[in-house]
């Protein structure tokens, strides 16, 4: 069955974009050890604000608080290194 004008169309952009994209930027392990470090603790980070907000206890809003406090510190460090 024969394609449509469109279809064709189509797979040239994307065949185009994908050879004229730039390549990805060349990382060491350091900076993807650091990057991948970062995202986990800012995904830890975002949890724990979500439950802070969740619980009405005020013994775990207590150790949330404390919690959230060591993951900024943590993201503080591994922004400067």
């Amino acid at each position: 069955m024969a394609r449509g004008f469109e279809s064709k169309d189509v797979e040239f952009q994307q065949a185009e974009a994908e050879r004229t994209s730039p390549p990805a930027p060349v990382m060491s392990a350091d900076q993807r050890d650091r990057l991948s470090a970062g995202r986990t603790v800012t995904l830890a980070l975002t949890r724990a604000r979500a439950e802070l907000a969740a619980t009405a206890s005020p013994i775990r809003r207590d150790m949330l608080s404390r919690a959230i406090a060591a993951l900024e510190e943590q993201l503080a460090e591994i922004g400067s290194i």
